[in-house]
């Protein structure tokens, strides 16, 4: 098959498959709200009067489906991370649904979001898990193929190579090396299976090329200018890996710098949309939470009130973003002149590196104990998370005087916007070193996604409600 017939083929399929998901959630959506609904004439009406709802419910998923970059070929990733994806797309689509018929006085029973998420998760995305499945059958068997062209020969495209026949579901099938020199006294490909570049416009004219990977040193890239070239003309796509700086530099983001494309080498490399869902998130989950946790916080701040003098909340200077700073509110649960006491007691401090932290605070009052214990004087930082200084899940933020102690690779911590949980918060809190706790930090911002959010937020109840690790 042709790069420009799999082209065609894979915009075909794409097409199909937006068809069937907004027909199927619409289709889903009606027979929801039908079983739900006891007079069927009231269907009629409800539908009349929920045009906005009718309308989310159908295009929802899609657009959930688009934003988190669902519709793209799934060829090389794990089935378990598509099918996490897809649960987490229901549950997108499932809140959608029910903020929609909020906020619209519709008259949708709330069974109706919630069951409508799940039959979408269950019916469009096990179509969606049971196509790729089938893909990827296909290619072990040795159809659904792909040729690739490595652009190299030494190490990094011999490793590029075994990666590649490590994995035959991905139907990826290395039919040469182009390089004009091939290196001598290290690992390197059979000089037979190498072409030199300037026989890469008869390679593409007798040969099915569907991908080129460009898997060579920095010393030949200049080389490597006429391949991009050729394949670019052919309409074949080109696959620059991006270890070319070093092993942990980040994946790069194409992007336009005036008239110019550029990579650009972000430590946060996500895309707008899913950083813009996770924001929506962070908006509507913080100002739920607050409604809900109104009278446990009036109750922790009467009691605050009552067992010890001094004001309610305690604000303090953190940084967020690439080290702005921001006042984050918190309920106070130490004395007035806590941060006076700081200097006697540093030499107590238990925690390595700038953190300053000891098991029995002697700052502490006794309410504060117990608030600290199950964080819940961490509650008013929900209005630092509306207020977009800070989002639900993110690494903790830091104290100005911490941050201007921290190592170059450290400060990678502020290239995301903190949170109120995180894999630190779920993984021991204060039982952690500072090491350990940036490199929880570190992973957590390098491989984050909205799914992943999703699972910290769910480990962070039962470590709140068993204190662990609090002090």
């Amino acid at each position: 098959m042709t790069s420009l017939m799999l082209k065609a083929w894979s915009r075909e399929l794409d097409m199909l498959l937006q068809v069937v998901d907004v027909t199927g959630s619409a289709l889903l959506f009606g027979s929801v709200a039908q079983a739900y609904s006891p007079d069927s004439s009231r269907v009629a009406l409800d539908w009349a009067h929920s045009i906005p709802v009718a309308v989310t419910a159908s295009l929802i998923w899609p657009a959930t489906i688009r934003s988190l970059q669902l519709n793209r070929s799934k060829r090389t990733e794990n089935i378990v991370e598509v099918a996490i994806e897809l649960g987490l797309a229901g549950a997108l689509s499932a809140f959608a649904v029910g903020a929609v018929s909020f906020f619209t006085g519709a008259p949708v029973p709330v069974q109706v979001p919630l069951l409508f998420g799940l039959l979408q998760t269950l019916v469009l995305g096990g179509m969606r898990v049971a196509l790729h499945l089938g893909l990827r059958g296909l290619r072990r068997s040795g159809r659904n193929t792909r040729n690739v062209l490595i652009a190299g020969s030494g190490p990094r495209a011999l490793y590029i190579e075994e990666v590649i026949r490590s994995h035959p579901a991905w139907g990826l099938q290395v039919i040469g090396f182009v390089d004009d020199e091939v290196p001598h006294g290290t690992a390197s490909a059979d000089a037979a299976r190498v072409f030199p570049i300037a026989v890469v416009p008869d390679l593409l004219s007798d040969q099915v090329i569907d991908e080129f990977i460009i898997a060579c040193p920095r010393s030949k890239l200049e080389q490597m200018v006429a391949v991009v070239d050729q394949a670019t003309a052919a309409g074949v796509p080109t696959t620059l890996l991006s270890d070319l700086f070093g092993d942990l530099l980040p994946v790069p983001v194409v992007r336009r710098f005036g008239s110019l494309p550029a990579l650009t080498f972000a430590p946060v490399h996500h895309s707008p949309a899913a950083l813009g869902m996770k924001r929506i998130l962070d908006v509507v989950g913080a100002g739920a939470l607050l409604l809900i946790t109104a009278p446990l916080l009036g109750a922790a701040a009467l009691g605050i009130r009552l067992t010890d003098p001094g004001p309610v909340f305690f604000h303090q200077v953190r940084c967020t973003l690439n080290g702005r700073l921001f006042t984050m509110p918190k309920l106070r649960t130490m004395r007035v002149d806590a941060e006076a006491l700081h200097s006697e007691l540093a030499a107590r401090n238990e925690m390595d590196g700038p953190v300053f932290k000891i098991q029995h605070d002697p700052r502490i009052t006794p309410i504060g104990r117990f608030l600290r214990k199950f964080s819940l004087d961490e509650l008013p930082q929900l209005w630092s998370v509306l207020r977009g200084d800070m989002s639900l899940v993110g690494p903790r933020p830091a104290i100005p005087h911490e941050v201007a102690a921290y190592k170059t690779f450290e400060r990678r911590r502020l290239s995301m916007r903190p949170g109120i949980t995180c894999l630190w918060q779920v993984s021991g809190r204060n039982q952690i070193g500072f090491d350990d706790w940036v490199r929880l930090d570190l992973e957590y911002i390098d491989t984050w996604s909205l799914g992943s959010d999703f699972r910290i937020l769910l480990r962070t109840v039962p470590a709140v409600l068993s204190g662990e690790g609090a002090s």
